[in-house]
């Protein structure tokens, strides 16, 4: 969905708190410790803690530690310091690494998505400076600063899995005078972030429960027009928002199964165990949900990012938030985690640790 995610532990707003956050859990969890390497696919979440203060985003990690493998750090571009070059001297970089390492010390390895697009409105750019003009894939700032901070993190880290875009279809959609230039960007960026890390696998991330429903059926074209240089197909999916609460039906996702032979992941997704009048939740359907995934999808699966392991306290957001449009869209998915926010597991919590175990056994 194209207004599909709370603030991922940076909010404008609460930049600086959120830096304290870090670097104080930096000083707790100095020793790493080795991601696990059981087979099957890795299965986490994002850090999005409770509330915006260090304790609640140590108590986020230390519960995502026992019930998973991975944390995806999606992160908007530092325009005009990566504008000048991979190596630039950004701030917000080393935040990243902070976060990288407090990711590991919980044995989470992390998975990247470079974001250049509003986490709460896909149809637009976040953060580029407002002297650059309308922002455009077509700008060779913008796709500069686009590339040096991807081949940056390739460098950095040689991670597993990089992402080089987030729901890029509604982008697409919305503006298709500036989707040729989105994919040439990324076919550029995928080139170079292999010379950098040639073990990476590269991909974007495709909101399926919108092209699923697209009239005639998924437009394939917005997904195909990456290949060959897609290592796996990766979606978001949240069909509870697009069903009127109910989970995902038998052969939901079956049509992607179908379409390629490539790896297949979640990037993102959930369903709320407690909702809105227009989008009601409950436990059952939470727990639908993660099954449909597993059976639907699961022996496909390279890595399955849940949206978050605790709901959000929403008036500790509210200041991060700023807007009451953006604050009423939060409220769709602030009850989506698998434990509450004071980190009591939710019945899905234990159906999502009895996937992990089948989809992780070793063969």
């Amino acid at each position: 969905m194209q207004a599909a995610r709370p603030p991922q532990g940076n909010a404008p707003a609460r930049g600086k708190g959120l830096r304290r956050v870090v670097l104080l859990l930096a000083a707790l969890l100095a020793h790493p410790i080795l991601a696990q390497t059981a087979s099957g696919p890795w299965m986490g979440f994002f850090p999005s803690p409770a509330r915006i203060e260090w304790s609640s985003l140590l108590a986020t990690l230390r519960g995502i530690g026992r019930h998973a493998d991975a944390v995806l750090l999606q992160r908007n571009v530092p325009w005009e310091a990566f504008e000048q070059g991979p190596e630039a001297a950004s701030r917000r970089f080393a935040d990243l690494d902070n976060l990288v390492r407090l990711s590991r010390a919980q044995g989470l390895e992390p998975i990247f998505v470079v974001d250049a697009l509003n986490g709460l409105d896909r149809r637009a750019f976040q953060g580029v400076p407002a002297a650059w003009g309308k922002p455009s894939f077509a700008d060779p700032r913008i796709r500069r600063a686009f590339r040096n901070f991807a081949v940056r993190i390739a460098r950095s880290y040689r991670p597993r899995y990089l992402g080089l875009g987030s729901e890029v279809n509604t982008y697409m959609t919305a503006h298709p005078e500036d989707a040729p230039h989105l994919v040439s960007l990324y076919l550029e960026t995928y080139a170079a972030v292999k010379r950098a890390s040639p073990a990476t696998r590269v991909f974007a991330t495709f909101q399926w429960d919108e092209l699923r429903a697209a009239p005639g059926g998924p437009d394939w074209s917005l997904i195909e027009a990456f290949e060959p240089r897609l290592d796996l197909w990766v979606i978001s999916s949240y069909p509870c928002l697009w069903l009127g609460g109910r989970p995902p039906g038998a052969g939901y996702y079956a049509p992607l199964t179908r379409r390629t032979t490539r790896p297949l992941a979640v990037g993102e997704g959930g369903c709320a165990s407690r909702g809105t009048p227009r989008h009601p939740g409950s436990d059952r359907n939470q727990t639908a949900y993660l099954d449909a995934i597993a059976d639907q999808l699961g022996p496909r699966l390279e890595f399955w990012i849940y949206l978050l392991y605790n709901d959000l306290d929403l008036d500790a957001y509210r200041e991060a938030v700023g807007s009451g449009r953006d604050l009423q869209t939060l409220e769709l998915f602030a009850r989506m985690g698998l434990a509450d926010e004071k980190g009591r597991p939710k019945p899905a919590l234990e159906t999502w640790d009895r996937i992990r175990r089948r989809l992780r056994s070793p063969p």
